[in-house]
């Protein structure tokens, strides 16, 4: 980050030129990028999510286009990524690329967001087609998996065919043993939008509707929402399980605080999160970073807990 001028509009031209005379060179760098080791039980892992805009969500607070500056959107992101203890990435194929093109994502795990079809506010929002990332392309850049949006409206007949498509998309990876990273909402339409059902037993029923898809949960994680009575849902499944950022509204430190409760219950493995950190109230993407990552075991006490297991 120290290299970019954040004033300066031609930043990232070079991306631009590469594109126009060396599409190759994103295959180049994903295959030349070094790789996570891998997650760890009793590790927790630190992923930033930046696929909000490939579905036209775009708004952050009162500010309707903040995500809509792709320019900006990449300094954040190379702020957050220089955080030694940020693993990874989660993010549509376009800034996924920028990214390895920037060789920002060396040593880190990658999460490409598979379906983007459901755009904010349209009409068919819950048939949210796979129009991102396959299970093919992960594979080929060296992922560690994908993502899928599960939003299951018991009053939208689109959601049988979401849950098939997910089941595939599950399966396809496993294939490839890369991980889906299901992220399941039970919801409703709600004066002509898509609002999800944030209620604890609303949550625990999306759960145990998305945990079973698929031929196999080999490798399926669950990526939830921090709501009331966390533990109740932490119940509902054996997955792994990473927890979602939301809507950054709030007090920050209410935030933090929430989420340093539930990443302390069983089979909680990480944090997945965006524009709660990526766009703080305060502009400071780096303290953000910072205090979210502060939450979260470290490896040093996943390694005496591997020793206490292995006396």
């Amino acid at each position: 980050m120290s290299s970019i001028d954040p004033a300066n509009p031609a930043r990232y031209e070079h991306l631009t030129a590469q594109r126009l005379e060396d599409p190759k060179s994103v295959a180049h760098a994903a295959a030349a990028r070094r790789h996570h080791p891998g997650p760890v039980a009793g590790s927790q892992n630190f992923i930033v999510a930046a696929d909000h805009p490939a579905r036209g969500a775009l708004a952050v607070r009162d500010n309707p286009t903040a995500m809509g500056d792709r320019r900006d959107l990449l300094d954040r992101l190379l702020i957050a990524l220089e955080n030694p203890a940020v693993d990874g990435i989660l993010a549509s194929p376009d800034i996924m690329d920028d990214l390895l093109l920037l060789g920002a994502l060396d040593g880190k795990l990658l999460f490409g967001s598979m379906n983007r079809g459901g755009l904010a506010g349209f009409v068919n929002e819950i048939d949210d087609r796979f129009t991102g990332h396959t299970a093919t392309a992960l594979k080929a850049i060296g992922a560690t998996g994908g993502k899928m949006l599960t939003r299951i409206c018991l009053g939208d007949p689109a959601t049988a065919g979401i849950l098939e498509s997910t089941a595939q998309a599950i399966d396809s990876l496993a294939g490839y043993e890369l991980i889906a990273m299901v992220e399941p909402f039970l919801s409703v339409w709600d004066n002509g939008r898509v609002r999800n059902d944030l209620s604890t037993d609303a949550v625990i029923k999306s759960v145990v509707i998305a945990e079973a898809l698929g031929a196999s949960s080999a490798y399926t994680w669950m990526k939830l929402p921090v709501v009331a009575d966390m533990e109740r849902v932490m119940a509902s499944t054996t997955l792994p399980t990473v927890l979602l950022g939301g809507d950054p509204t709030g007090a920050p430190e209410e935030i933090f605080a929430t989420w340093q409760a539930a990443l302390r219950l069983p089979g909680v493995q990480g944090l997945t999160v965006g524009r709660t950190l990526l766009y703080p109230q305060d502009g400071n993407v780096e303290a953000a970073v910072q205090t979210a990552a502060s939450l979260l075991k470290s490896p040093a006490s996943a390694g005496a807990a591997q020793k206490m297991r292995t006396i």
